[in-house]
């Protein structure tokens, strides 16, 4: 019996996260990208709570934000030009928890909305084989 193209996908999103630490997942609205990764989320998931030992079985923590959502300033930090203090923004403090966290549960951060060169570009240091989130006043913060 073949799979749906449906469990094609799970199975073909699985089979890119073993191989890659980022991934993205591209296509017209309604077309079940989110239910793609939910459920690809809840199967690790339950074969951890079923005691299956596999490093990617673990929980999964999914952080979902909107980047079109929230200014870049907001989005990736910034310095204050009055003080020049820099402030973190939301990806640099999710990013920063997410490398302090000492457990093995994964985190998923997921940027769910239209895909924009300005957001996006901040990610290709992450998205590479570098694994580092690059931010505007020079710190980097290497991801595990």
């Amino acid at each position: 019996m073949k799979p749906s193209g449906f469990i094609v996908k799970v199975l073909q999103l699985m089979e890119t996260i073993m191989v890659r630490h980022g991934v993205m997942l591209v296509g017209a609205t309604c077309t079940g990208k989110t239910k793609i990764y939910e459920i690809l989320r809840k199967a690790l998931m339950q074969l951890h709570k079923e005691g299956i030992e596999n490093y990617q079985y673990k929980p999964i923590q999914l952080i979902k934000l909107n980047p079109k959502s929230v200014a870049m300033n907001d989005l990736y930090g910034y310095v204050n030009v009055m003080t020049n203090e820099w402030s973190d923004g939301i990806v640099a403090k999710i990013v920063r928890d997410s490398v302090a966290e000492v457990t093995d549960n994964k985190r998923w951060m997921m940027f769910d909305g239209p895909v924009d060169a300005i957001w996006i570009e901040n990610l290709n240091t992450v998205l590479d084989d570098n694994k580092m989130l690059c931010l505007s006043n020079g710190q980097r913060i290497k991801l595990p």
